[in-house]
């Protein structure tokens, strides 16, 4: 990939959202203040979990973070990974995190956008560590995301998400990692690749 974007706001799509200030009414603009300020945690959370489904293949739970129609596109060093789906999303990572794999994904800096009472906006900065042990690789680097959702029946849902690299560095692994601790290696599916 020879051309690559600018990762800022205005090319990410991130616009301003509603205000980060109290309101100056009553009462009831007091309490739209509060649930945006609960809606900007409750997408933190979504987020969090995300990643821990993630790296746990926990899929059932996974599933519940997407709506239906979600859109992912991740751009790595080496890939480029197009999705639409909820269930085609959570089946692509079924086959990436496997016994052999181990996975670390951390989310970091959210700078979250509220844009009404049911969509928002988010950037995120990812750092990660992947194994993919039946293959002797290791892939690390960070990557930044941005998010759109939607809250649908009052829970918020992942409707889109990207990420494009910072960096990626991919070493193949001279001999396999002495585990003392391997969660997928206990629960974790079969190897499909």
């Amino acid at each position: 990939m020879s051309e690559r974007q600018v990762l800022n706001k205005s090319n990410l799509g991130i616009t301003e959202g509603l205000p980060l200030q109290a309101s100056e009414g009553g009462i009831e603009e007091l309490r739209a203040d509060i649930q945006r300020l609960m809606d900007m945690e409750a997408i933190r959370q979504l987020k969090y979990a995300y990643f821990r489904c993630v790296d746990t293949c926990n899929l059932e739970e996974l599933a519940t973070l997407f709506h239906e129609d979600v859109k992912v596109h991740f751009v790595g060093g080496t890939y480029e990974w197009n999705v639409e789906g909820r269930q085609a999303y959570v089946d692509n990572i079924g086959m990436s995190f496997s016994r052999e794999a181990i996975g670390q994904h951390n989310a970091h800096h959210p700078e979250i956008q509220v844009l009404s009472d049911t969509e928002a906006t988010a950037i995120w900065y990812l750092a990660d560590n992947m194994w993919i042990l039946n293959h002797n690789a290791k892939t690390y680097g960070t990557a930044i995301y941005w998010d759109r959702y939607l809250k649908v029946d009052g829970k918020w849902l992942i409707k889109e998400t990207n990420y494009e690299r910072v960096y990626e560095i991919n070493e193949v692994l001279e001999e396999r990692p002495n585990l003392s601790s391997h969660y997928l290696g206990a629960h974790g599916p079969e190897p499909q690749f």
